[in-house]
């Protein structure tokens, strides 16, 4: 057979083949494309509880507290609609700005606990005979509740009875004094809050690859330059976790004031989360509280923001 009729007779074979081919990866696009909308679909309903339980549980309660801090409410009564005005009576609040100075003590000194938390943390990351019984009496304070803390250093303090008096010699009204209440809770706070960034320092510090610390040492590494450009640069996580809770905790505080001193003496321990308790329960003002409470929400609001897009961009 000629060599032109040969070419010719199996370019119809060859493009025959090539539309089989063509319809198979039709057929398996179109096989995809339901199995594609299948795992979406199932993706979406395991979310859904979650979205459910997060819109009711956060979304549907700041939405309320935004719209209630426009009201003049007392819980009974008919809502009155004010606008802005429990906002502007909260800035001309001489107790608002005791407060917010007193959750600006509380997030300076409350910062202390990642950094002691790390070194506890590095102490007792160690392969010790008895080093587990020493890890549970460093974590004990954490599992204790705040109103068991909050008694505990009440008794403490005392200038009675408390061991206080016992160390320095004589009474100290630490609880009782102006100058010393926000200090005093702050210290009590800090007892639990030390071990709570302890442990979570422990857990990253187990999952480090030791090849990284021998690497670093084999480079000449040791001691702080080890510690510095090694080792906290594998801890970014806890890090970050432990000063975003830490700065949390430190705003919300109320459980310990509460036991401790009440928001006194002449509410020089207050801070924004009491106060807001305090106008909610004791005089039943409710749309104020709600201001508070909107003041507090965008203070944590910018910090945590402002936290993440400091880790994003380290990431990058």
């Amino acid at each position: 057979m000629h060599p032109l009729q040969t070419a010719q007779s199996t370019r119809p074979a060859a493009s025959a083949g090539a539309q089989q081919e063509r319809g198979r990866a039709a057929s398996r696009s179109h096989t995809r494309a339901p199995l594609a909308r299948r795992r979406m679909r199932a993706a979406w309903f395991f979310l859904l509880p979650a979205c459910l339980m997060f819109g009711i549980y956060v979304i549907y309660p700041i939405v309320s507290s935004i719209v209630l801090s426009l009201y003049n409410w007392d819980g009974m009564s008919e809502k009155t609609f004010v606008g802005l005005a429990n906002y502007v009576e909260l800035l001309h609040s001489e107790t608002f700005y005791v407060a917010l100075r007193n959750n600006v003590i509380w997030l300076v000194l409350f910062l202390l606990a990642p950094p002691i938390g790390l070194a506890f943390a590095l102490y007792l990351n160690q392969s010790v005979r008895g080093m587990r019984l020493v890890k549970s009496l460093f974590f004990s304070p954490f599992v204790l509740s705040g109103v068991v803390v909050g008694l505990v250093f009440s008794w403490f303090y005392d200038p009675s009875f408390g061991l206080l008096k016992v160390f320095v010699g004589h009474g100290i009204p630490v609880l009782g004094d102006e100058r010393y209440a926000t200090f005093g809770i702050i210290a009590a706070a800090l007892w639990p809050q030390i071990p709570f960034c302890m442990l979570l320092y422990l857990t990253n510090l187990t999952g480090i690859n030791p090849e990284i610390i021998e690497a670093g040492r084999m480079e000449g590494a040791g001691g702080w330059p080890l510690l510095w450009h090694v080792v906290l640069p594998q801890l970014k996580p806890a890090t970050f976790l432990s000063v975003v809770l830490t700065v949390i905790g430190a705003l919300r505080s109320f459980d310990l004031i509460a036991v401790m001193t009440g928001g006194g003496p002449f509410d020089s321990s207050t801070v924004l989360a009491y106060f807001m308790y305090d106008q909610a329960i004791k005089y039943f003002r409710f749309g104020y509280s709600a201001a508070i409470a909107v003041v507090l929400f965008l203070i944590m609001l910018v910090f945590i923001v402002y936290q993440l897009r400091r880790l994003l961009h380290a990431d990058r």
